[in-house]
């Protein structure tokens, strides 16, 4: 890669991780077990090059100062340690960029509406702000360099500036920056000569791009456009890191996008340059990253999720353990943190953002502290996870499950359309099973409190889950809907996972605002029923704005032909007739319905858990040394909090410091 070689073809491309300048130690030590898991490069998340470009509260990284050279120094250290080389993304936003906490102006292409709907517009770039811009890259890159990075990004696609000045759609200017494409490119050209003059031999230069014109024809990406921008500036950088400019493609859950969607978009870039090629694509199969590879699709294989996942997904590679990889199931947790404001998480990964926090580490785990053991009831994601972070520790555990399979809610949405690869959180947990004799699993265990205290455990852990509603309680019906009658046409997503389906006219009621409603409502119209969606939120699954599915589960609902309602609750149901009432005005209509199904809300199995902690509050017992409850049977939540729960709980529950890892608070701070 121009003056630095990695040592293989593993590269952890920018991704956004929730932590930026605020949380730098956190930062880095989540960085450095990517680099000890073998990843030959590994890049930092977008970095904003001056304080007119600030995107909270969205956490970036920023290179503003010294104080910023400092933090990232931390960083670049822990990567070099592990000899990987050690990447920072340049960016400038535009009109991207609200800059809500620096409250400077943006400028841009030209004078130009916020695109995140914030009622803010940037000012059409002049002379001086060329020269200034020039000048900020130049002063970013330096302080990059002092910072002891390896690689130095121009960040140029996804509407941001550079990105911008590309886009005939967008630039409408009539300068030498503006028109055919020799001029639409200069600014990229620009910079890219600015970046290599500050940073010399020492360190490469990359470009973040996209080939694709952003528009399909006949279902294919349009490339014209791009490929003729391509030629101008092939040649420049030191590497290509290539995506699609749509970003439902690059972070596409794996409910509407497969491994490898980026190739159709980029495949054309290696033809066009000698320099090095990668991009992402979920990639979990080596034989899917060999087959890029030797197709000459790209040179390095390009990885965000798949690295949080597992961040030691290299190594397993090279030394053939294969059945140890973690595969991300494309949930999306993950970016929900950026879009939050808050640290990263992942589904199959519990310890991801917690590495510098609370001191935990993907594959190692602190042997345990004494010979007790553990009774854990429910084999779902909560109590997956605790016998096997338990077992590893080397504790003996008896893990309990009522079904005749693991995965409780895990397996069972697993079955339902688009989640299909959810049910790598169980798979990967019960291969792990095979390794630990210390953990006995006994399926179609239905088990009670006496049989409970036969087992002489010292520890009971109650992870029995949650089951849904079916009385309407939830955010918009806080005591549940008075008005329900004939429940034999009411069901529940239990109901329909068992295979009790729903025949005619059938209404979806969502009040969950994720996932479940989206999906139930697909199977139902596949199967037959006549689906009308209603919610009372104003669009389909909006939780999935912050996982980047919103519109595409919209999209597909529309495109099934289920009818959809928006901002309306239920007031009463007689078993053929709904009354609705709008949520901002309270106007009443009336609709036919066969059937509802009810998604609301989960009320938690906790009926063991009471039952023995009543048993030990009245000293019966004495021989329970704890009694927990963990995942949804405490907080019914996502499948991420859950496998979090198991992994806390096995952490802590021999952890004597009073220290609370939880409140340890980072900062980027210098003398």
């Amino acid at each position: 890669i121009g003056p630095v070689t990695s040592k293989n073809r593993f590269y952890q491309v920018p991704h956004c991780t929730g932590m930026g300048w605020q949380r730098p130690n956190m930062l880095a030590e989540m960085r450095a077990i990517k680099a000890e898991g073998g990843w030959g490069v590994v890049n930092t998340e977008y970095c904003s090059i001056h304080p007119s470009s600030d995107d909270l509260h969205h956490p970036y990284a920023t290179l503003w100062d010294q104080a910023d050279v400092h933090a990232h120094h931390i960083m670049t250290d822990k990567l070099h340690n592990h000899n990987a080389l050690a990447g920072v993304e340049l960016w400038y936003g535009g009109a991207n960029a609200s800059n809500l906490y620096t409250r400077e102006i943006p400028f841009d292409v030209n004078s130009r509406p916020n695109s995140n709907g914030l009622p803010y517009q940037s000012r059409k770039m002049d002379k001086q702000d060329f020269r200034d811009l020039r000048q900020w890259y130049k002063d970013a890159a330096l302080r990059a360099k002092d910072a002891e990075f390896d690689i130095v990004y121009a960040y140029a696609t996804h509407h941001y500036l550079l990105n911008n000045f590309q886009r005939t759609d967008i630039n409408d200017r009539n300068d030498e920056y503006g028109g055919n494409v020799k001029n639409r490119s200069r600014l990229l050209c620009e910079i890219i000569e600015v970046l290599k003059d500050a940073v010399g031999d020492k360190m490469a230069v990359a470009v973040r791009f996209s080939p694709d014109d952003d528009q399909l024809i006949n279902n294919k990406p349009v490339t014209e456009e791009g490929r003729e921008f391509f030629e101008q500036v092939a040649e420049l950088p030191d590497l290509w890191d290539v995506t699609s400019s749509n970003w439902d493609i690059e972070l596409g859950t794996s409910r509407f996008v497969n491994e490898g969607a980026n190739e159709p978009y980029i495949n054309y870039v290696k033809e066009m340059t000698s320099k090095p090629v990668v991009s992402v694509g979920r990639f979990t199969s080596p034989d899917s990253m060999v087959s890029q590879i030797n197709r000459g699709i790209v040179d390095m294989i390009g990885s965000a999720r798949p690295s949080i996942a597992d961040p030691f997904l290299p190594k397993k590679i090279e030394e053939g353990r294969f059945e140890d990889i973690r595969e991300c199931i494309g949930c999306n947790i993950c970016y929900s943190g950026d879009q939050l404001g808050v640290p990263i998480r992942c589904t199959q990964n519990p310890t991801m953002g917690e590495e510098w926090r609370r001191g935990w580490h993907p594959e190692n785990l602190p042997k345990k502290k004494s010979d007790q053991s553990f009774l854990i009831i429910g084999a779902g994601p909560a109590g997956l996870e605790a016998a096997h972070a338990l077992g590893k520790r080397g504790y003996k555990v008896t893990l309990s499950e009522e079904r005749n399979e693991l995965g409780g809610r895990v397996t069972l949405e697993s079955r339902l359309p688009t989640l299909s690869e959810w049910v790598r959180v169980k798979d990967y947990r019960e291969q792990q099973f095979l390794k630990l004799p210390n953990v006995e699993v006994y399926l179609n265990s239905k088990i009670t409190v006496e049989d409970i205290l036969l087992t002489e455990a010292d520890h009971i852990v109650i992870a029995t889950g949650a089951k849904w509603r079916d009385d309407g309680f939830g955010r918009s019906n806080e005591i549940g809907i008075n008005n329900l009658k004939n429940s034999n046409s009411i069901f529940t997503p239990d109901d329909i996972m068992a295979g009790h389906l729903p025949k005619g006219q059938v209404v979806i009621f969502d009040d969950d605002y994720y996932y479940m409603g989206p999906v139930i409502a697909e199977l139902l119209q596949k199967a037959g029923c006549n689906v009308t969606f209603i919610t009372t939120s104003d669009m389909v699954c909006s939780f999935g704005n912050y996982t980047s599915e919103q519109p595409s589960a919209q999209k597909n609902l529309i495109n099934l032909g289920i009818k959809l309602i928006f901002s309306q609750n239920i007031n009463s149901y007689n078993g053929k007739d709904l009354e609705l009432s709008c949520m901002y005005t309270d106007r009443k209509s009336r609709l036919k319905a066969d059937s509802v199904v009810m998604i609301t809300a989960r009320l938690p199995i906790d009926i063991l858990y009471y039952q023995l902690q009543n048993l030990i509050e009245s000293k019966k017992n004495n021989s329970i040394k704890s009694i927990s409850r963990i995942g949804d049977s405490e907080a019914p939540a996502p499948i991420a909090s859950a496998v979090y729960a198991g992994r806390k709980y096995a952490l802590k529950i021999d952890e004597n410091s009073p220290t609370d890892y939880s409140a340890r608070r980072d900062t980027n701070y210098i003398d």
